[in-house]
């Protein structure tokens, strides 16, 4: 479907970029429930929500909610949330993970103009101390928590929220409120009155950035603003709208791209949303697998890193690569660059299925809505981030050296929740959002031109010679010349004479490069293995061949301890945070740029001849 995706660009004297789409943004709607009362009436018997029921319900394979069925839950919960007095002074904090309950209630909170306050469920299941689930309590103020699990969740509440109401959805012991109780109230009028008085500026929910940098930021929903988002979508995409849509989607709802993209779309489209059991990780991807054997999705949103995990399966297991892209097509990923062998994979396993997938390119962030920036144009590897939706206005200010990405219009946020001071930073003179990251325009072929992601401002670095070093494009370039052998690459180097990185290597992968390893050989052995090391040397040559200091990795480790959420350096969307890494792996830093080299260090020796062999893998 042919989308209009032409721009106006204005540049100042100053270096400064405004640039607009030609499209106007249509109408769009006053509250967030609109679309649910809407497709109740036309739908009801029609799948909104499903889940992998409890192992103690049996039955069938999904326990699904018709459009019908959540109105009326919503309603009654609306009802008992509005009966406790909760309001924007006592709003209602979600501890717990992707379940229907946690949407119901979420729904509810918003159909009578309730904020509600999305939290990771590992500040609550793995923290230590709770010290953060405490500061996020006391900076909210919350007149409910809830969570899933009575048991599971116990120690956090009762430690951080000692003297507020706990609802959960299996009060399976005592000292929490069950959810059925809730389910159970008789609305009144009264609902419909809340319902009836939001207007535009209400808060609807409360997201907190990951907090790499400091202290997490608490971004500020209003209904207008996910309402226009959704209109921005729709008009910008309306091949992800023919029909209703299908989802199948792991991605966590404490997070934008899962709890504001996609859950959005199958809302507004008035489809239907199926919620992964799994998660792109071993041990997890199994359900994941299984569950898109069962349910063909016609939109599929990931971050690179679940591609790569699910592209194995989609290789070799016949029966899910008909079912995965029997009805798909519209893919987009996000969060982090995106390997070449996997999107080369990808291409392939879509022709033998013979399916027909349009990638699509979003940029944004959590502060704009989440999208900012859409086209319909194939990234392919690039990071290429698209032109502005419709109503949002972009600038691109002179910041070192570099073009800093800024928003406004009305899909981006108003400020942070009860954070006046980071608000006073956040935004310029003009009221535009400073994001920042980076970006420069990019020629296509046709004539056409869009926005490309050139890096963070507070990731790049300076060598000691005073050369700046763009990390993301060098992180690109190198996760494309490493393939299939790294499943990422951290680019370090501030204050050096020269850049090194951190390899996080794909061990399978490299166990294959040496024959003479058996299977099962632990991984410090396969990384330590002579071939698997001249590998890498040889891949360094390449991608330093003719580059300047700032563009070539002089020095590499291969990390045998991956990322995971657990040490803080893989975000819930499964990319990795280079700041946070580096900041963790500080003893491994210093041990890359020892003048001595250590024994695990590689080294580029410019000597080698790399010869004209390809990278591909």
């Amino acid at each position: 479907m042919s989308v209009d995706e032409r721009c106006e660009v204005e540049q100042r004297s100053d270096g400064t970029f405004i640039i607009r789409r030609i499209m106007p943004l249509d109408a769009f709607d006053i509250r967030c429930t609109e679309p649910l009362v809407r497709w109740a009436r036309e739908f009801p018997d029609r799948v909104f929500i499903a889940q992998r029921p409890r192992k103690d319900m049996g039955g069938a394979a999904w326990e699904e909610y018709s459009y019908g069925r959540t109105l009326a839950e919503v309603r009654s919960i609306g009802q008992a949330l509005l009966d406790r007095g909760l309001s924007i002074e006592r709003p209602v904090m979600l501890l717990s993970e992707n379940q229907i309950e946690n949407q119901i209630l979420a729904l509810a909170c918003s159909h009578v103009g309730i904020p509600y306050v999305a939290v990771a469920p590992a500040y609550s299941l793995q923290a230590k101390d709770y010290s953060l689930l405490t500061w996020f309590g006391q900076l909210c103020r919350p007149g409910l928590v809830y969570s899933s699990s009575a048991s599971a969740y116990r120690t956090a509440v009762q430690t951080a929220f000692p003297n507020i109401e706990w609802v959960a959805g299996l009060a399976d012991s005592g000292g929490a409120t069950p959810l059925q109780s809730l389910r159970q109230t008789q609305p009144t009028s009264a609902v419909e009155y809340a319902y009836e008085s939001i207007s535009a500026e209400r808060p609807v929910k409360v997201l907190f950035t990951s907090g790499t940098t400091g202290r997490p930021k608490g971004v500020t929903f209003t209904h207008g603003m996910i309402c226009c988002n959704r209109q921005q979508l729709i008009q910008t995409l309306p091949a992800i709208f023919m029909r209703p849509p299908v989802l199948v989607d792991w991605l966590p709802w404490h997070h934008t791209f899962g709890g504001t993209f996609c859950t959005g779309i199958a809302l507004m489209g008035g489809g239907s949303y199926y919620i992964d059991p799994g998660q792109p990780v071993p041990g997890r991807i199994e359900q994941t697998v299984q569950a898109l054997r069962e349910i063909s999705p016609t939109f599929y949103g990931s971050t690179p890193g679940g591609m790569a995990a699910l592209l194995p399966y989609l290789e070799n297991d016949e029966v899910l690569r008909r079912s995965f892209f029997r009805r798909l097509t519209v893919m987009n990923y996000g969060g982090a660059l995106c390997p070449p062998h996997v999107r080369r994979g990808f291409d392939e396993v879509t022709g033998r299925a013979g399916g027909a997938v349009s990638y699509i390119s979003i940029g944004g962030s959590t502060e704009c809505g989440p999208c900012a920036l859409v086209t319909v144009r194939d990234p392919g590897c690039e990071p290429i981030m698209g032109v502005p939706v419709p109503g949002m206005m972009v600038k691109l200010a002179p910041v070192s050296g570099k073009l800093e990405l800024r928003f406004k219009g009305p899909s981006v946020t108003v400020g942070y929740w009860k954070q006046p001071d980071l608000d006073k930073t956040a935004f310029d003179e003009e009221g535009y959002f400073k994001l920042g990251d980076a970006a420069n325009f990019v020629d296509l072929p046709g004539g056409d031109q869009r926005l490309r992601l050139d890096g963070r401002l507070a990731e790049n670095f300076k060598l000691i010679t005073g050369t700046w070093v763009n990390t993301a494009s060098l992180r690109l370039r190198a996760v494309g010349v490493f393939g299939a052998f790294a499943r990422d690459v951290i680019i370090a180097g501030e204050g050096q004479h020269e850049v090194g990185a951190l390899v996080f290597p794909n061990v399978d992968a490299c166990r294959a490069l040496d024959p003479s390893l058996p299977a099962g050989t632990d991984p410090a052995a396969v990384l330590a293995s002579a071939p698997v090391r001249a590998e890498f040397e040889r891949r360094l040559g390449l991608l330093n061949a003719g580059q300047g200091s700032a563009s070539r990795v002089a020095r590499l480790v291969l990390e045998i301890e991956p990322p995971t959420i657990d040490n803080g350096e893989l975000t819930a969307k499964q990319s990795v945070s280079p700041m946070a890494v580096l900041r963790r792996r500080a003893a491994t830093i210093e041990e890359l740029f020892q003048e001595v080299p250590q024994p695990r260090v590689i080294r580029w020796r410019p000597s080698v001849t790399c010869g004209p062999e390809s990278v591909a893998d």
